[in-house]
């Protein structure tokens, strides 16, 4: 386990994410199993958001979760919130929108909490900016869950480092969960990882391997960054993938992958980077081959 900040939650290193659950087409054992076999790996920590699989990935989950008898007590859930998309399922949504106001909050825990079959959500992410968030209201709407003991941590997802910053000077923040990969580097340079190190807050990092396109890739950055991976995983004996995970790890923000797959093999890769230390050069290898040019 380790801790998002000093006073924060604590995740497992590497956390399982559920958004594609609807479409792997598991009957309800199928789905206890697999939490039952990521939690016996050590990943205790799985990754939802209210819109996950059109509004129905955190029932899925839930209703697994409720045949596994205890498990609730040893596992962690993280939900995102504040986006809204038309859908059969929210009716009352007219267009795709951002809403951070208190009713929409509010209604959106009481949704998860009751789709997920729990009385708590471990973390909260505001999924993505919006515009026309208020800051003071939404600090006072995080209070409010947290001394209703439906929501014991906050955070964000996908928000620059301005904006964490803004909310983050009003209620305590765990973390930003954020794109990172060798095939996305603007988290290097646009202050959204430096700002991570300073507040020693861990980054959640989705899409770590670039939505598949670091191993299907066919354009040239990608057979680019395919080469490198492949030689210096060659260097130490595991898997491309791994080392993809061990070029995040090795970074000063401490980062915590998510891994959305069914496949328990992609999920042991990933575990497997706990154990490799990368030098600073093959980091600057991996890093070159997707940025396209040495450093300046």
């Amino acid at each position: 386990m380790v801790g998002l900040t000093a006073d924060g939650p604590s995740l497992s290193a590497i956390v399982a994410g559920v958004w594609r659950i609807g479409s792997w087409q598991l009957d309800r054992p199928a789905r206890a199993r697999w939490i039952e076999d990521r939690v016996a790996l050590g990943v205790t920590s799985f990754d939802l958001a209210d819109i996950y699989g059109d509004y129905g990935a955190e029932a899925l989950f839930g209703e697994a979760l409720a045949t596994l008898s205890g498990l609730r007590e040893r596992i962690q859930l993280v939900s995102k919130c504040g986006i809204k998309l038309v859908s059969e399922r929210r009716p009352a949504h007219a267009i795709n929108s951002y809403d951070t106001s208190r009713a929409h909050v509010l209604a959106s825990v009481d949704a998860s909490l009751r789709a997920l079959r729990t009385d708590r959500l471990d973390l909260l992410l505001v999924h993505r900016p919006d515009y026309l968030m208020d800051p003071d209201a939404l600090a006072a709407t995080f209070d409010e869950l947290r001394a209703a003991g439906k929501v014991l941590h906050f955070g964000v997802s996908n928000h620059s480092a301005s904006q964490l910053a803004l909310l983050g000077r009003r209620v305590p923040l765990a973390t930003n969960q954020i794109e990172l990969s060798p095939l996305h580097l603007e988290p290097l340079d646009d202050g959204t990882l430096d700002q991570c190190v300073d507040l020693g807050m861990r980054p959640m990092i989705w899409s770590p391997l670039g939505g598949g396109r670091l191993f299907t890739g066919t354009d040239d950055r990608s057979r680019r960054v395919q080469s490198v991976l492949a030689a210096i995983a060659g260097t130490h004996g595991v898997s491309a993938a791994t080392i993809a995970y061990a070029w995040l790890l090795r970074h000063p923000s401490r980062a915590v992958p998510i891994v959305g797959s069914r496949r328990l093999v992609a999920l042991q890769e990933a575990i497997g980077a706990l154990e490799v230390a990368l030098t600073s050069e093959e980091w600057y290898r991996v890093w070159e081959a997707g940025a396209g040019h040495p450093v300046p």
